[in-house]
């Protein structure tokens, strides 16, 4: 199991994590939450479904916003960067996309943006494009892709 893995990386590195979701709503932490003994890994989660929650709760600015949209590489980088400004995790994944129904030409449904920063100001991003797939199946990629993002950081 990814979470496992994950789990055993961050905890032998003496490493804590914390994640920013939109699009997954909670569903990476839970994740990590699922195993047993990941309180001494996971620090917190963010669920910032909303622009207000990602400019509040993670400080992502609204010139982001504005400029690139909730789902964009710009807004990841940001919700990944909070997460780790706003608490005691050494790692930080965000995920924002659009699960579907819907999308748009420009902005299709099965859009992901992910994040992943480290507290010595590394960032890296990246979107996948699942495809119109169904919700939950979006959504179920999205938390495989940033487990995996999460565990090759932490190895």
């Amino acid at each position: 199991m990814t979470a496992v893995a994950v789990l055993a990386a961050a905890r032998a590195r003496g490493w804590r994590i914390a994640t920013a979701e939109s699009c997954t709503g909670g569903l990476v932490a839970a994740a990590l939450t699922e195993v047993p003994g990941s309180s001494d890994v996971v620090d917190r989660g963010f669920v910032t479904y909303s622009n207000a929650a990602k400019r509040e709760m993670l400080g992502v600015r609204s010139d982001t916003l504005d400029a690139h949209g909730a789902v964009s590489e710009e807004v990841a980088r940001e919700m990944a960067e909070g997460a780790l400004a706003h608490s005691q995790a050494d790692l930080a994944v965000a995920t924002t996309g659009i699960a579907g129904p819907g999308g748009s030409e420009f902005k299709p449904e099965g859009r992901v943006c992910f994040a992943l920063a480290l507290k010595t100001g590394n960032t890296r991003c990246e979107t996948v494009e699942f495809g119109a797939i169904g919700r939950h199946n979006v959504r179920e990629g999205a938390v495989t892709k940033a487990l995996s993002l999460l565990l090759d950081a932490a190895r």
